[in-house]
Parts: C-alpha cells; structure tokens; sequence
C-alpha cells in the first residue's frame, strides 16, 4: 500500500495555518521585551538577524545546495525582506504606542491590501476570494473595537497600518520567486535582505539597548524562534495555495494574539472582539472553497514579470 501523501492544497493550508499560529505570537514576545526595556528598532533587529543564523547555519549543515538561488530570484527574494524589513520597523515602533492585540488586529489588514497588489500584477481574484474578504472588513472593525475611555494613538495606528502594506507588497515578490525556488532558500535570502535594513537602522538611529537581563533576553529568544518557524510555515504556504490564501489562512493570527494578550499581558477582550473572532472563523472555513492562486497563468505578464528566469529546455 503506498504510503498516504497530503495534497498540495492540504500541505499549504496546514502550513498557512502554523504560519498564523507563529505569527500571532510576535508581537507577545515583541512587545515583552519592549516592556522590559528594549527599544523598538532593537526588537526588529535582534530578532530577524537571530532567526537568518539560525536558519544558515541549519541549511549549511543539513541542506547546503538549498543555498543556491537563481540571480533575478536572489533580487526578488532581497527586495521581498527590504520591504519587509522596513515595514516590521514600522511595526515595532507601533506596538511602543499600542497594545500588542491592537497593533496585530490592524496589521491583519494586509490581506486587503495584497489583494490591490495581486490586482496590479494581473492576478484575477475569485469570487469566494472577494466574499472572504469581505467577511474580513467587518471582522477586523469588531475585532478593533477596543475600551473607549483608552483611545487609540493615531500614530501607532498609522504605523501599523503602514507596515501591513509593507507585508502585503512582499507576499506576491516571494510567490513569483517561490516557482522555481525551494521555500527555505526564499526564507533565507528574504531574511538576510530584513536583516540588512533593521541592523541598518537600529546602529544609526536605535538606542543601544542590550539583552542583558533575563526579562530581556527571554521574550527575544521567543520571537527568535517564532519569526523563524513562521518565515519557513509562511513561504511554504505560499508555495502551494497563493499569497492570497496564505493571507488569509493568516488572519487566525489574530485569535492567537488577542488569546496571549490577554493571558500573558492582561490587556482585556470586548464583545465586540468575540463577535469579530466568529467573523474569522467563518473566513478561515470559507478557505476550503477558494482556488485562487491555484490557476496557472500565463508567463511574462503583470509587473513582477521581471521576476521570472528565462524558459529552461
């Protein structure tokens, strides 16, 4: 009897999903280690240049010829992470200004704004693909609908909001590249390019704050581990479903989020949030019905055409 192996919509899904789960747990540990001092810039930085370490030291030793990326896939997979990477500085200097579940709920936007992307490169959008996002707006106004005598700073707002169309730009970059490249050699170069800008800004414009004491360090450690797993369960996703799918499998980050901020940092949970967190359910559940991304599409078209090598006999 052969041996049972999960489809590629299967395999995407659980991956998207591990990706969210990951991924809700950032800003936790993100804005843990801001409380115990650390600024914002230096959050960015030591957590992406930790998680390309550890991600090259484990492709150098176990699967080196993952290392070797196509030349437009290597300007793809860098120009993916310095979008990214300034966009995760935006984020971390929000989550300074607002709660940690605030920051992650508006920064689940970004599968609004992927869609405009995708639209820009050409990508047509199901009809199942428009009611789930559809589904999403009402879902994340709930899901903001925080404690009124605690408005929201405006400019952390912006911040976050400025970061999720960051995220959005450099999904559909890294799933033309992720065609004719394994996901972990994607992750890597990605996290390298990240790793560039953050470092970059934390020496000239972060304060040199140091992971020195246990409440620092501990919190870095974690979203070390997380950024990594997420990076690597995120482009695997992408590979198989789409960015779209991928984005919004995604948007159960948000239940994880609100769940450990509440638990870890005490910030409270509305009625408004519960009814917002059924909306995503309902998003999540509708994944199974969406093929988009899954289509093939003609070469050579839309504006991340460049991206693609040359056909290979």
């Amino acid at each position: 009897m052969a041996p049972f192996r999960p489809s590629k919509q299967v395999q995407g899904t659980v991956a998207a999903l591990a990706s969210a789960f990951f991924l809700g747990l950032t800003p936790i540990f993100g804005k843990l280690a801001i409380r115990a001092g650390m600024s914002p810039l230096g959050v960015a930085a030591w957590r992406t240049v930790l998680a390309t370490l550890l991600l090259y030291a484990l492709l150098r030793a176990f699967r080196p010829q993952w290392l070797y990326i196509h030349t437009l896939g290597l300007i793809g997979s860098l120009l993916a992470g310095a979008i990214n990477g300034l966009g995760s500085l935006f984020y971390y200097s929000a989550l300074a200004r607002i709660d940690a579940s605030l920051g992650q709920l508006l920064f689940a936007l970004y599968p609004i704004f992927l869609s405009l992307w995708l639209w820009l490169d050409r990508q047509p959008l199901s009809r199942w693909t428009w009611l789930r996002i559809a589904l999403a707006v009402p879902a994340v106004y709930f899901l903001t609908q925080t404690d009124p005598r605690a408005p929201a700073d405006w400019v952390g707002v912006g911040m976050a909001l400025f970061a999720s169309a960051m995220y959005a730009l450099h999904l559909p970059i890294n799933q033309r590249v992720l065609y004719e490249a394994p996901a972990p050699t994607v992750t890597l170069y990605t996290l390298t390019a990240m790793s560039g800008v953050v470092a970059l800004a934390y020496g000239i414009f972060g304060p040199r704050t140091l992971p020195t004491t246990p409440e620092r360090w501990q919190p870095l450690l974690g979203l070390t581990l997380v950024t990594f797993a997420s990076r690597l369960t995120l482009f695997l996703g992408v590979k198989h479903i789409g960015g779209m799918q991928a984005a919004l499998l995604g948007l159960g980050e948000l239940a994880v989020t609100v769940f450990f901020a509440h638990l870890w940092l005490g910030e409270t949970l509305t009625r408004q949030q519960w009814i917002g967190a059924g909306l995503l359910l309902v998003v999540m559940l509708l994944g199974y019905f969406d093929q988009s991304g899954q289509r093939p599409r003609p070469r050579g078209q839309g504006w991340l055409r460049w991206l693609q090598p040359p056909e290979l006999p």
